[in-house]
């Protein structure tokens, strides 16, 4: 005979929401993001797994519910008429990174998360370019993964 016992976590999953301030809000039950937008009426939510480079960056519906699991980024309403720069995305990763690790307590400690921030060529060959030039599409990944 023996003592069984589970260390399975009963960790429930949230929707998480970056604010432009660098908190973090979580959302373990379903919320539109007009709960968000009715008390922050100058910025927009977006999905963090829908935002790429040199592209404008989609805002979601104000009928939309956050989904658990997810990563969202409230961003000011201006960001929504200029393509996101390499330098945004990167200081929106470091952002989301930081908001994640400030936000864990014991139960975060023992199941950490990572921010991924990747690039990936699109395949049309020919490296970046500045002046003139065919330049490559990239899409950018912002995701949470356990560690």
């Amino acid at each position: 005979m023996g003592i069984c016992s589970s260390c399975e976590s009963t960790h429930l999953q949230t929707a998480k929401l970056i604010l432009q301030d660098g908190r973090l809000q979580e959302f373990s039950y379903p919320v539109k993001v007009s709960y968000f937008l009715a008390k922050n009426p100058s910025y927009f939510v977006c999905n963090a797994d829908s935002m790429e480079f040199d592209a404008f960056v989609s805002a979601l519906n104000d009928d939309e519910e956050l989904q658990p699991g997810q990563l969202y980024f409230a961003l000011p309403l201006s960001w929504l008429k200029h393509p996101l720069q390499p330098e945004q995305m990167a200081a929106l990763a470091v952002k989301a990174s930081s908001a994640l690790m400030k936000a864990g307590g014991a139960e975060r400690r023992r199941s950490r998360q990572k921010l991924v921030f990747s690039a990936e060529n699109d395949g049309r060959g020919g490296g970046p370019r500045r002046n003139g030039g065919r330049s490559n599409r990239f899409t950018a990944m912002l995701s949470a993964i356990p560690e």
